[in-house]
């Protein structure tokens, strides 16, 4: 692997809390020699070489003119324990932003460098705490939206993917070998051996279903974009409002009241969803009605589904509104219109009349996008993974087909050492420093 960007042994820091007025706040340091640095600036540096791995000591933190700058707890970590694998050690202060701000400063002025977006779990990475599945895992647990997206991201940072990646490579491997050996030694030398196809096609439906979860992984990690899409008054409004359960868009009789979109976050069935209420669609002189009608359907074609609200009260539409996306056609005002047609929803966004039978038809859409794949509650939500994975399968598919046309062994070969370097990557054993840094600038600073 290539040289990264930055010494990956000197000493670190970074707040690893939200800057933010709280209870407490963590000021994480890690790094070659970073306990003795950071003894200097302690008001008790020999009890803090004397504590244990994973023992925690108390005292000031002092700046240059011996003034305490907090009153602290530093839980210690050895070299090769820890979340990095190196020394280092939590300072637990108060959460005041200017004293964590304060306490970074004394660090940095010690000896201390200003860690960069995702180093921690990057030196995790290169010390074997962490594989490259495993730290992905832990950038999408610190972003999901939901608990069950995060729930499926601690899956994933528990080795659920490695271990899948894990028992196709030996399988792979197993095959690699015996093909080896037809190589090394002249045809009269050994018995010509068949690739087993069994396992290999095994290994193979594994792989193809693993990248087929990647549309519910992202889903879940990423949300879902729906557009509340219909002419003016409709009630859009209203049922963003009873969405959200609360009122943050303006309801009024007066058409054309929305002329922007609004946008807020609700869950549905673990799922986050992320809700636009847009400008009624209608024919209008107003420039700047105009120009938020333009956004609506823009913001229609950039949407994972549409909900076409209507107003029942008057009667079908001439013609209906096309989005060239999945689409849930609710028919408002049920409460004053009752005769909802077919393949229409019923929903009275004032009293929340059929607002059951709207969420179970979000959630038949939910599952129809989620896609297939494996079950259970592995998933990817990493699109670098996926294609690898994909890259590994068709690998797998050659060797198979160069079997079927009896081309030569060193081909086949060729394509199972391909399908092994596409898992590597997926792990981290084959990498390059690009593909390092690039990956972890986009974590956030302190982790």
């Amino acid at each position: 692997m290539k040289d990264l960007y930055v010494d990956t042994e000197e000493p670190i820091c970074a707040i690893a809390t939200p800057l933010a007025p709280s209870a407490l706040g963590i000021v994480r340091f890690c790094g070659k020699n970073s306990l003795q640095l950071f003894s200097q600036v302690f008001s008790r540096p020999q009890a803090l070489r004397n504590t244990p791995h994973r023992g925690a000591c108390h005292g000031s933190i002092r700046d240059q003119t011996g003034a305490d700058v907090d009153d602290v707890v530093v839980l210690v970590w050895r070299e090769g324990g820890g979340y990095t694998g190196q020394e280092g050690g939590d300072i637990m202060a108060h959460g005041n932003p200017t004293i964590l701000l304060g306490i970074v400063e004394v660090l940095t002025r010690s000896g201390f460098r200003s860690a960069g977006p995702g180093e921690f779990t990057l030196r995790a990475f290169l010390n074997g705490k962490l594989d490259l599945t495993q730290a992905e895992a832990v950038d999408s647990l610190i972003k999901a939206r939901t608990t069950r997206a995060a729930g499926l991201a601690l899956k994933r940072l528990h080795g659920g993917i490695r271990r899948e990646i894990e028992e196709a490579k030996q399988a792979i491997l197993d095959q690699l070998a015996q093909v080896n050996i037809q190589l090394d030694y002249a045809e009269d030398d050994v018995e010509t051996m068949k690739l087993d196809r069994v396992r290999l096609r095994a290994v193979l439906e594994r792989l193809e279903s693993l990248v087929a979860t990647s549309r519910r992984g992202s889903l879940y990690q990423e949300g879902l974009r729906v557009a509340l899409v219909g002419p003016v008054n409709a009630g859009k409004s209203s049922l963003f409002n009873r969405f959200l359960q609360e009122e943050r868009s303006i309801v009024s009789e007066e058409a054309g009241t929305t002329r922007d979109f609004l946008e807020g976050w609700i869950s549905l069935e673990g799922i986050p969803l992320k809700l636009f209420d847009t400008a009624g669609l209608r024919e209008t002189d107003n420039r700047v009605e105009h120009e938020g009608i333009r956004r609506s359907r823009d913001l229609a074609a950039a949407a994972d589904l549409v909900l076409f609200v209507w107003d029942g009260l008057r009667g079908l539409p001439k013609t209906e509104e096309s989005f060239e996306k999945p689409t849930i056609k609710v028919w408002n005002k049920v409460d004053v219109a009752p005769e909802v047609p077919e393949t229409w929803i019923g929903v009275s966004a004032k009293n929340g009349l059929g607002w059951r039978d709207l969420i179970d038809a979000l959630k038949t859409k939910l599952k129809e996008l989620e896609g297939g794949g494996a079950q259970g509650d592995l998933s990817l939500d990493s699109q670098r993974q996926a294609e690898l994975l994909s890259r590994a399968a068709r690998s797998l598919h050659d060797a198979l087909d160069a079997e079927d046309l009896d081309l030569p062994h060193d081909m086949i070969a060729l394509d199972l050492q391909d399908a092994l370097d596409a898992l590597g990557e997926i792990t981290g054993e084959v990498t390059t420093a690009d593909v390092l840094n690039r990956m972890f600038g986009s974590f956030c600073v302190g982790k």
